[in-house]
Parts: C-alpha cells; structure tokens; sequence
C-alpha cells in the first residue's frame, strides 16, 4: 500500500522506480545529503526482487570501496570470495593471460558476492534511513509530463487503485525492460548475442584458491568464480537454440558438458547446484537524461556479462548521480543532468566498448581470427602496459571515477 506520506502537496526530491541492486544502493548514497527520497519498488516489503537470486555477482575493487563506504560491505552475513587472480583461456586458441593482483601492489582484484546476501545487506541497510519513504508493492504506471513548478507527475498503483506522485528529479532503476525509460520515449539499441547463461554453485575437486577463471568458446564463456563458501560460481553459455537441451539435462549430464567446456584447471566437477538461465542481450539507451529524468544501471545500458563489468558500471552510474546532486540546490535541474550525463560519457562507452568487442571477437569461431586472439592473449599475459590497462578496467577504474570507488569519503 501506498503509505500517506505520498499524499498530495509532497514534492519528493528524488523519485527512484526500482529498488534492485543499482536503485536501492542510489538510495543509500543519497542519505547523507538531507532530501526528499522516495523509491518504488514492485516486490512487497517480504521479499527481495527477483534479481536477487543464487547468481554470483563479481564485484571489482572500485565496487568494494564504495559499498564498504556506503556500510552495505559489513552486512553481508555469507563469506564472499577473494578474485586474487584471473586466468583467461580460448579452446582451440594458443596462449592465455594470468594476471596476478599482488604483481599489480593489490590483495585483490575484487569479491565474489552470492546476489541473495547481497539483497539482504541491501534491505538492512535500507531499514536504516530515517528518511527514505518506501512505495511497496507498488508499480510505475505513466508519467503526466513536467509541471510549470519543475517537477515530473508520476502515475503509479498498488491494490487500492492509481493515484499521482511529484517530483523534482525521477531516476529510472527498473532494469533493461525499463518502463520508465518507454515513457521518456528514449529510444535503445539491441543486440542478441544468441546465446544463454546457465548460473549455479559449483563443487569441484580442487577448492577455489583465489582465481577467477574465463574459458572462452565459440558459443559463449564457461566462468568458474571463486566464492566463499567452499565452492565455485559457474557462468556457462550455450546458444540459444540449445538452451532447453541444456535445461534438461541430469545434473551428471550438466557437469559433463560444463567440464567439456572448461577442462581440469579446478580438478573433476562433483556437484551442482540449481541451476538458472539468462538469455543475452544487450541494450544501450541513445540518452541517459530528459527533462527532470534520468536512466541509471541495466535502464541505461545492458552489457553482455563477459567480463563482469555490469553492476559495477551501473553502481558507478548511482554514484556519480549523488555526486551531481550533491553540488546543486535543484536535483532535477537540466545542468545538473547535464553534468551527469557528461561525466558518465567515458565509462560508460569504454566498458561497452570493451564488453561488446571482448565478447564478439573471443565467440567467433572463424579460423581467420585464432592467429589473432592467440597473439592477444599472448600479449595480455606478456606486456606489463597492456595488463595494467586491462587490471585498471577489471578494478572499476575507467574514466571519471566517483570518489567513494577511490577507497575515499565523499
């Protein structure tokens, strides 16, 4: 139910629709700055939202820095896993790279975190703010346009009908499918990558002792993540058309494939855990802003998940948000927006760039390109340079960086 604080005459400063991994920490970035925040969110206040599921999340050294800072990091009640190196191979390709965080002066490269205790870290850490002001179960509807006194009008319904919410600046957080960003009328671009993700928790014959691994095919990447609980997180593509094959599968007939796919690196695959499935496809919104709105995480851009860049890019996306909104009387000013959407141009298009190219070029199966790619990794594992570029990006360090990622206070 739609509690009374959002009655008529309340002008919220922020209106987030979405309370998932990216709205929910924008909410928690905004607590120290004193306003109005408000965030929509579909689940009821029982349950978490879908997302936050058995999937693993990887979590670069920027990410850890600014949820540590933002008290999320110390609520977490699972172990999470140490990425102190990365190990990338190609079937049928020469070479590899390995990287080593502590040849790079770093303990690690970033943590592997289950999605469903990060979830709870997140709704504690929610509890926590005075004044946020929570609609759940509650749906974003239409919106009624900008009003003459700078706000956007904002239909929304729960059980006991519709009714109309203002606001000074409305943050579209609702995932790839965003609803919000459809009635901005920002148009996106996709791309099906014609494959499907399986994720599940993964026992092998050897521990996972701090490396990630990236086994790289002509269909899709086979991850192994080091968690810590004891056990890996398998990410394992398949084509599409293949999925529902793939899906019936026996538990023995799933690990058979998935060490098909991998090899012995980790020893022999002995269990699996349930398993889920993700199809592929990317999505990149042609705005990030409009008048008094703005698009953050998966409603701004869906990246193919090679490389792990997603939540990461769009956490910086909230963080760079709070940063604007700090500096101004006005969150929804255009020159605020502006400023965000300037900020945000260099990140944002280098990580596409690097996850769209990373995840073309290594699916291909064209004969041409193995010279290529052998030569590739071969350098990656070589050139001090070239793995310092690749570490920065892995780490969350790309372009204009918020200042809690730094390991900083804001």
């Amino acid at each position: 139910m739609i509690p009374e604080a959002g009655s008529a005459g309340r002008i919220h400063d922020v209106l987030i629709v979405g309370g998932g991994l990216v709205g929910a920490s924008l909410a928690i970035a905004l607590e120290p700055l004193g306003l109005d925040v408000a965030m929509l969110e579909a689940t009821p206040g029982s349950q978490l939202p879908a997302v936050f599921d058995e999937r693993n999340l990887s979590f670069a050294e920027a990410t850890v820095n600014a949820l540590t800072a933002l008290g999320v990091m110390p609520l977490l009640r699972a172990p999470t896993g140490s990425i102190r190196r990365i190990h990338v191979s190609r079937r049928g390709d020469f070479g590899r790279i390995r990287m080593d965080a502590a040849a790079h002066g770093r303990e690690e490269f970033g943590r592997v975190v289950v999605a469903r205790d990060f979830g709870d870290a997140l709704e504690l850490r929610l509890l926590q703010l005075a004044t946020l002001t929570r609609y759940r179960p509650c749906r974003f509807v239409a919106l009624d346009g900008a009003d003459d006194d700078g706000v956007r009008a904002v239909r929304v319904a729960d059980a006991d009908g519709e009714r109309t919410l203002r606001t000074r600046l409305l943050v579209a957080a609702d995932g790839a499918r965003s609803q919000v960003r459809g009635a901005l009328g920002i148009a996106t671009r996709e791309r099906d990558y014609g494959q499907t993700l399986f994720v599940a928790r993964l026992r092998a014959q050897r521990a996972p002792d701090g490396t990630a691994y990236e086994r790289l095919g002509d269909h899709g990447p086979t991850a192994l993540l080091p968690r810590g609980d004891g056990h890996f997180g398998l990410v394992h593509g398949v084509p599409t058309a293949e999925a529902a094959a793939v899906a019936a599968l026996d538990d023995p007939g799933f690990l058979a494939r998935v060490q098909d796919a991998f090899g012995w690196r980790a020893g022999r695959f002995l269990s699996i855990g349930p398993r889920t499935a993700y199809p592929i496809i990317a999505s990149v919104a042609a705005s990030l802003v409009a008048p008094r709105a703005v698009l953050v995480g998966n409603a701004a851009q869906g990246l193919h998940p090679l490389g792990a860049q997603g939540f990461n890019l769009g956490l910086r996306d909230a963080l760079t948000l709070a940063e604007c909104i700090a500096a101004a009387p006005d969150p929804g000013a255009a020159a605020v927006l502006a400023q965000y959407a300037a900020r945000r141009q260099q990140d944002r298009q280098r990580t596409l760039a690097f996850s769209d190219g990373l995840a073309r070029l290594t699916s291909s199966d064209a004969r041409l390109l193995r010279p290529l790619r052998s030569a590739g990794l071969v350098a990656g594992d070589a050139m001090g340079w070239l793995q310092g570029w690749l570490v920065g990006g892995a780490m969350g360090y790309r372009g204009d960086v918020p200042t809690l990622c730094r390991g900083t206070s804001a």
